[in-house]
């Protein structure tokens, strides 16, 4: 009998470690995506994210749970962000300059890893760059000499093009700078800027109809959240008024927009998951510096440009990452 029960307290010694670790690394983590599920580009990268955590040893349904929530808009996305909030995660992934601030309304102690944020400086995220100091860090989408390249793809696919509708938000800070740099670079380029607003979809149509009046125009689209929310009315606009168009991100042009080009954002969420990790182990936030993009890619719709009108030069075919046709 003793033998048997020294057995038994032995099996249970061996045993406890391994649940208590079990248990102990249980761990939970949120998801804040601008953006539609059922969006295939948006579905890509959720995938690339969740693929790479298990990567790092965080397996869904075993040693994490991941709670996640989407919205196209900044009213859904402020909702949603409070919803996460009150499930106390270990730390949330958020995707846009929207989602960052909506979750950091709802609190500054839940740990924040960002991407597709265009100013976090500026718009009040971090403290600086390299010591963020808060409770958010991530990965930023935007260089200012992207602008000067938008403004060169835009004179490539036509030449003639004397103006440049830039459809921006005027309430968004990291926008601010990004028209500062095309303003600068647009007299290089023999091009005169003008802005369209995009505060709700009837001002966006408008100021487009009223732009694509004179001729020799295109536009180039900023990467806010309402560029995403009003994506089909501008991609339509574009088509209907045949105005050629530079956007930020390729889920433009996988919805049917004509060019992009931008950084990979598939990558900024394969790099994002390498944080969540981080944060996991115990390293804080406020410690891990925000990143510059690493990896872009240009990608151009061969069937929108044929609907107008537009033969898209050998050089440009050639230096896409992805052509869809």
């Amino acid at each position: 009998m003793r033998r048997r029960k020294f057995i038994s307290l032995l099996g249970g010694v061996i045993a406890w470690p391994i649940v208590a670790r079990a248990q102990q690394g249980r761990r939970r983590i949120g998801m804040l995506v601008n953006g539609l599920e059922a969006d295939a580009e948006v579905a890509a990268r959720v995938a690339t994210f969740r693929r790479v955590l298990q990567d790092f040893g965080w397996v869904p349904g075993t040693n994490l749970r991941v709670d996640a929530r989407f919205g196209d808009n900044d009213v859904a996305l402020r909702g949603k962000a409070k919803e996460l909030v009150e499930l106390a995660p270990d730390v949330i992934l958020a995707s846009s300059s929207v989602a960052v601030a909506a979750l950091l309304r709802a609190s500054r102690s839940v740990p924040i890893v960002f991407v597709a944020v265009v100013d976090p400086v500026g718009s009040g995220f971090v403290a600086n760059l390299a010591r963020p100091g808060g409770n958010a860090t991530g990965f930023t989408n935007f260089e200012y000499g992207l602008s000067g390249k938008w403004l060169e793809l835009l004179k490539e696919i036509s030449p003639a093009i004397r103006r440049a509708g830039v459809l921006r938000d005027a309430a968004s800070p990291g926008e601010i700078g990004m028209l500062a740099a095309l303003q600068s670079a647009a007299p290089s380029f023999g091009v005169e800027l003008s802005t369209i607003g995009m505060r709700d979809a009837a001002e966006i149509e408008h100021e487009t109809i009223a732009f694509a009046r004179a001729p020799n125009g295109g536009l180039i689209v900023l990467g806010s959240a309402l560029a995403n929310t009003h994506r089909d009315l501008i991609i339509l606009l574009t088509d209907q008024h045949r105005l050629p168009a530079v956007y930020p991100d390729r889920i433009f042009v996988a919805n049917g927009g004509l060019i992009s080009y931008g950084p990979d954002r598939t990558d900024q969420f394969r790099r994002a998951a390498s944080y969540v990790d981080r944060i996991l182990r115990g390293e804080r936030p406020g410690d891990l510096p925000v990143q510059a993009p690493t990896k872009y890619e240009l990608v151009v719709n061969i069937k929108t440009a044929k609907t107008q009108g537009l033969a898209i030069p050998p050089a440009v075919l050639a230096r896409a990452d992805d052509v869809i046709e």
